[in-house]
């Protein structure tokens, strides 16, 4: 029985792991100071890994590190072997543009739990190491200097979706590869032979600058069979060319090597053009259609390419480019602009928020951008991670919260889905008014929020509730046309003068909590098109009805002995929405009367029922 269990543990050993987070940021460490870099890293031994560190992603637990990305980081020499076999919990490795070179470590390609590789645009040489990991998904190893064969092992690679070996120096033949293949580039290499059967249903754009290649898309192979030609039998006499031959040879080469000039000349001057194009366009990879850049982005200026600007403390690591190759999707358009949820090749997905109707020059829109970003770290808070700013486009990255809006929560529950409790919508709002307080008490009087809607209430994937959107409303044209939902929650100076403060952020908030206490949407237009006043709405009811009529009947049906806490709550909404700017309490007094409320409400800002948003989705 021992042998038995030494046996087994003999087998299972090489697969158990004793790495843990501070065995790879060590690794980590040990990579930043062996590889050189012309961008500085914020890696070091006080910023946690996990949430700090550039181009890092950790495990849910935050355990391990599954992901490091650094593209464009200004890395150059080579990589080393020993550090990556460290770092064996990695599922992703994007250090794509870069000037590493050398032989690429097969310890890489073979981490046990690795997923995704993106070395292209590098100046790799020697060959690809057989030994791959049988969880690769996507392998991209284009534009480097790689030489040899294309190993055989690739076809072992059941999972794999994605292979970029274009713009190489490889020899050989093609190997059989996987029939999970759904994106092929093998162009411009040195490849020869024939297409195996098993990829023959690629375009021939994914073979092209391979002139050794043939079958499948590509030109069909020579019958190897033909006869050769015949040899001249040994009684026919050698006879020189003529005068009249000779000459004519001559003109006629001359004019071929003529017109061969004027057709270099164009492809040069058509090559030139294609260049220049090639940047303000993302290319699309052979055998994919590509219309993403017409998602957003579309007035990006080629003189200001590369420009996004992102914040201390932010992880992210991607350049415009990436931005504009991502496969986006529209989440929502709101007062300020249309939000998008980009998912960049690496996998990373963020929020980008295309602004409309900007009146702020380049200086003062940086400037804003600045104060919004540099706002102290705080949980009830969306931070702004990166912007962008042209002549025509501009551009604010955030994070993608999984979580969903509370308006979608609040309101979407037309498909069956059970209503909010009254706890959670406490919670929510409760976390939206320390958020906002936050805002307001680091900045003195200088920053408000400006656009505070259940929309912009979000909540994240492990349950906290975050406020998005603030301090663009200063940026923003006074011309610009507001929607009916936005107009609801404005104060009644603001809609007069089109100033904001922070005054006016209590009245917004005002009304968040009157849209939470009666289900309402605030700004809803009646039958006659006509947005109703929530605020006048629930003022007319507590003067001429009972309170309670107000409450959203869903809160009365599910819970009892709540009425009490409705009632202080909606107390609180009706000081917030007083006509008087001077009237109104400061968000810091309304945190202090909401946790009040019920004090067990105020130790958490996360809401109890995790089932009502896991079909949400998040517009910014």
């Amino acid at each position: 029985m021992t042998i038995v269990a030494a046996f087994i543990f003999l087998l299972v050993s090489p697969f158990v792991s004793s790495s843990d987070i501070d065995t790879d940021k060590q690794a980590l460490l040990e990579f930043a100071s062996l590889v050189p870099h012309s961008r500085k890293l914020n890696w070091n031994t006080t910023n946690p890994i996990c949430t700090s560190w550039t181009g890092i992603t950790c495990s849910k637990n935050n355990a391990r590190v599954t992901a490091l990305r650094l593209p464009g980081s200004g890395l150059y020499g080579p990589l080393p072997e020993k550090t990556f076999e460290k770092l064996d919990a990695l599922r992703i490795i994007s250090l794509r543009s870069n000037n590493l070179q050398g032989n690429i470590p097969s310890a890489i390609l073979s981490l046990p739990f690795i997923r995704s590789l993106y070395f292209h645009d590098n100046n790799f040489s020697g060959t690809i190491p057989p030994a791959l990991s049988r969880r690769l998904v996507n392998l991209d190893l284009s534009n480097n200097s790689l030489s040899g064969n294309i190993p055989a092992s690739l076809k072992n690679l059941t999972q794999l979706t994605d292979l970029s070996l274009q713009n190489n120096s490889l020899t050989g033949p093609i190997p059989d590869l996987p029939p999970s293949l759904k994106y092929l580039n093998l162009s411009f290499n040195n490849l020869n032979g024939s297409v195996p059967s098993s990829i023959k249903s690629f375009p021939a754009s994914s073979f092209q600058g391979n002139s050794l290649l043939c079958g499948g898309p590509l030109t069909p192979c020579p019958d190897n069979t033909t006869a050769p030609s015949p040899s001249p039998s040994p009684g026919t006499s050698k006879r020189g060319l003529s005068t009249e031959a000779i000459i004519g040879i001559a003109v006629g080469s001359s004019v071929l090597l003529f017109i061969l000039l004027v057709l270099l000349t164009l492809c040069c001057a058509k090559k030139k053009d294609d260049g220049q194009d090639s940047t303000a366009v993302p290319k699309a990879k052979p055998g994919r259609s590509d219309n993403k850049a017409e998602e957003f982005g579309s007035g990006v200026q080629e003189a200001a390419k590369n420009k996004l600007v992102f914040f201390e403390g932010s992880s992210y690591n991607f350049d415009l480019e990436d931005l504009l190759r991502a496969s986006a999707e529209v989440l929502g358009k709101g007062s300020y602009g249309t939000t998008y949820k980009a998912i960049l090749e690496e996998g990373t997905t963020v929020v980008v928020k295309r602004l409309k109707e900007v009146a702020a020059g380049k200086k003062e829109f940086e400037q804003q951008m600045e104060v919004v970003g540099r706002i102290s770290p705080h949980v009830n808070v969306a931070p702004l991670r990166a912007y962008y700013f042209s002549k025509d486009e501009k551009l604010l990255v955030y994070d993608y919260y999984q979580g969903g809006s509370f308006s979608m929560l609040l309101h979407g529950n037309e498909g069956g889905r059970e209503a909010l409790d009254w706890e959670t919508r406490l919670r929510i709002c409760l976390g939206a008014a320390k958020g906002i307080s936050h805002i307001h008490s680091v900045s003195g009087a200088k920053l408000l929020h400006g656009n505070i809607k259940s929309p912009n209430v979000l909540l994240t994937q492990d349950l906290q509730v975050c406020v998005s959107d603030h301090g663009i409303a200063p940026l923003m044209s006074h011309h610009t046309l507001l929607p009916s939902r936005s107009l609801g929650y404005r104060a009644p100076e603001t809609i007069e003068t089109r100033k904001h403060t922070q005054k006016s952020d209590v009245y917004s908030f005002g009304v968040l909590l009157l849209e939470m206490l009666t289900g309402k949407a605030a700004g809803k237009t009646t039958g006659r098109e006509e947005v109703v006043d929530l605020p006048k709405w629930v003022q007319s009811v507590v003067r001429e009805e009972w309170t309670g009529e107000v409450f959203d009947v869903e809160l009365i049906k599910q819970q009892h002995n709540v009425e009490e806490e409705m009632v202080q709550t909606l107390q609180i909404a009706m000081a917030c929405v007083s006509k008087h700017p001077d009237s109104r309490p400061s968000m810091e007094e309304v945190v202090n009367m909401m946790e009040e409320i019920r004090p067990s409400t105020g130790s958490a800002n996360r809401v109890s029922s995790p089932e009502m948003i896991r079909s949400s989705e998040s517009p910014v």
